[in-house]
């Protein structure tokens, strides 16, 4: 494709700049916007109310990125698995979750694979390959969206987005936000910014930058162990920047958004999930403007790990609670078709 600008990948101001720079009209960027994010369309033909001249003067100098779905699997639940194929040849996968009362969730990805390499993800196994283009993120959701919609595309809307598929989004945060930015844009998928969460392993650097944002998205940080020992045990990243950094950025960016943080906790029978790291959990958190999400662990056939009975995890939620955090258990979806938190891949054709 050379020199050529994928369209697909310019927020709406940048996708102006890029038409008047190359002088064409912003008016027929707009209208190129509407046809590509509010209407899902992935061809300059298709674009009729564009001269056939003008559609071909872009072409010359543009191209609209287009994943190939390689195949999908659907959940008793309604959960899809899409796997997709990149124009390098490269894979990722991204899931579509329907929900009730018009709540439906698409979690995507945001690189290649992954380079934290936590205990109990399957995704890190394989390493990073590289960023994805936020044009490459966009399109997870768009090409989901005309899935499910069939003919008419946008009904059943998609509601919410999670950046919690493969990869680190915060190690590529700037195709990130790009993507954040046209998903959230009134004139294309018009997802609320508060409909939008971006989950972190604990970057520091890009929390903080998060925070000088001030996005009224939702951050979630993946914390999984109260104390360094066991966090990095679990989560090698935590040897870069350990709790006190990840704690002070947080509050951080609590301070700078006033916006609540959501710690994901991945419960692991017999690694994570005692009465005392329970406790400890509760202490480490208080005074922050947080809640919890408990994760009972998707099993994944590389890994012996296994997740804890209910018992134990209900425990745990009832000692989080008491000491004043208010705490969710995670509803498991499609982990039979390996959809599930921990379970997407790089799968090989």
């Amino acid at each position: 494709m050379g020199e050529k600008q994928d369209l697909k990948s310019l927020p709406r101001k940048e996708l102006i700049k890029w038409f008047e720079q190359h002088n064409f009209t912003g008016f027929r960027a707009k209208q190129v916007f509407n046809w590509l994010f509010k209407n899902g369309v992935d061809h300059f033909a298709e674009m009729t109310n564009l001269p056939a001249g003008l559609r071909d003067k872009i072409a010359e100098k543009a191209f609209i990125y287009r994943l190939s779905c390689q195949e999908s699997s659907k959940a008793t639940d309604g959960t899809i698995k899409y796997l997709w194929l990149l124009s390098d040849h490269e894979l990722i996968e991204s899931v579509y979750l329907p929900g009730e009362q018009g709540r439906n969730t698409v979690c995507i990805s945001s690189q290649v694979g992954c380079m934290l390499n936590c205990r109990f993800c399957a995704t890190g196994s394989g390493g990073l390959v590289r960023n994805l283009t936020s044009g490459e993120i966009v399109d997870q959701v768009l090409k989901m969206q005309a899935e499910i919609s069939q003919e008419g595309f946008g009904e059943p809307r998609i509601s919410n987005v999670v950046l919690m598929g493969m990869g680190e989004p915060l190690a590529n945060l700037e195709h990130v936000l790009a993507a954040v930015e046209i998903i959230n844009d009134r004139a294309g998928l018009n997802i609320g910014m508060r409909k939008i969460t971006i989950s972190t392993s604990g970057l520091v650097p890009g929390i903080r930058t998060l925070a000088e944002r001030d996005l009224q998205l939702v951050l979630a940080i993946s914390l999984n162990a109260p104390n360094n020992q066991l966090r990095s045990y679990l989560m090698p990243i935590n040897q870069k920047y350990p709790l006190e950094e990840l704690l002070a950025a947080s509050r951080y960016y609590i301070k700078k958004t006033g916006r609540r943080i959501t710690f994901e906790y991945v419960l692991i029978k017999d690694v994570n999930e005692s009465v005392q790291l329970a406790r400890a959990t509760a202490s480490l958190l208080q005074g922050i403007l947080c809640n919890v999400n408990l994760i009972p662990l998707n099993s994944v056939n590389d890994f012996k790990l296994k997740k804890p009975d209910r018992k134990r995890i209900n425990r745990f939620k009832e000692i989080l609670e008491e000491q004043g955090i208010e705490t969710t258990i995670r509803q498991e979806r499609g982990s039979k078709i390996e959809a599930a938190c921990g379970q997407l891949r790089r799968l090989k054709q």
